[in-house]
């Protein structure tokens, strides 16, 4: 069963929804790889939209991401620092297993340009 992360879709999707709103609010979070692989996923497509910066595109960006405050961050901030860089906004780094049940944990973070 991979990419479903052994939950039912509703709750996978408001999972993800909350991940990439963090992600996008702090610059980094800590995670499962297999997470944070289907975050990579949908933070880069929000960060897509916020350099369109129509009014379709905003509001694209608030069906998904569930805080106002963090799609104007993503508009105003996050999107014009990535103006020039066609994709590959986030990074994933290993951290090795979690000790309680040895799942293999990774940062996500956005990527600093330079």
């Amino acid at each position: 069963m991979p990419g479903k992360l052994g939950r039912p879709t509703e709750h996978r999707n408001a999972m993800l929804r909350g991940l990439v709103t963090y992600l996008l609010e702090n610059g980094s979070i800590e995670t499962t790889l297999a997470r944070a692989k289907q975050v990579r996923s949908m933070a880069e497509k929000m960060i897509t939209l916020g350099k369109k910066n129509t009014l379709a595109s905003r509001r694209a960006a608030l069906a998904y991401i569930t805080k106002e405050d963090v799609v104007t961050k993503v508009f105003n901030e996050i999107a014009p620092k990535y103006a020039n860089r066609n994709g590959g906004y986030t990074q994933i780094f290993k951290m090795g297993p979690r000790r309680g049940d040895a799942a293999e944990m990774a940062l996500i973070r956005l990527v600093d340009e330079d």
